[in-house]
């Protein structure tokens, strides 16, 4: 890695970690497995060298593929038939946690919204707008694939 890469990386890194691991465990409920898919989305920044068109894009590509892994993990075989540790969260201030716990008691399409909207900032357009987006491509996505089929 050169030294120009390895500065991006490092500055992507400590830009986004924290927000990475926050939508990580908003999703498994487990600290654990949430720093260990938050290595895992790093790991594939490295090896796969997005090219992003904005800051909001590299931003957007994060959350996507962090979203993508947690939801690998909760179907995983591991994952269903095991008995996870209720996650302590005395770490919060006092006020947080009820807020917290409520939040991770949501199902998980509702917990990343409202982790968007409430802990990153996001506008309710800006989420529709992302929202649109994707369908956008899955669209353009499916399109491409039902034209290779014939």
């Amino acid at each position: 890695m050169e030294q120009k890469e390895q500065a991006e990386f490092t500055e992507l890194l400590q830009k986004y970690s924290s927000m990475v691991l926050r939508i990580a465990f908003s999703n498994v409920k487990n600290l654990q497995d949430a720093q260990d898919i938050a290595q895992e989305v790093f790991i594939s920044v490295l090896t796969k060298r997005p090219q992003f068109d904005s800051e909001e894009h590299e931003k957007a590509w994060l959350i996507r593929v962090t979203i993508n892994r947690c939801k690998n993990h909760v179907k995983s075989f591991w994952n269903r038939h095991t008995e996870g540790l209720s996650e302590d969260l005395s770490y919060l201030p006092k006020e947080e946690t009820g807020v917290m716990q409520a939040v991770l008691a949501l199902p998980q399409n509702y917990r990343n919204v409202i982790h968007l909207h409430y802990y990153e900032g996001y506008s309710i357009n800006e989420i529709a707008e992302l929202l649109a987006r994707g369908r956008a491509a899955l669209k353009k996505s499916l399109k491409d694939l039902l034209t290779k089929v014939k």
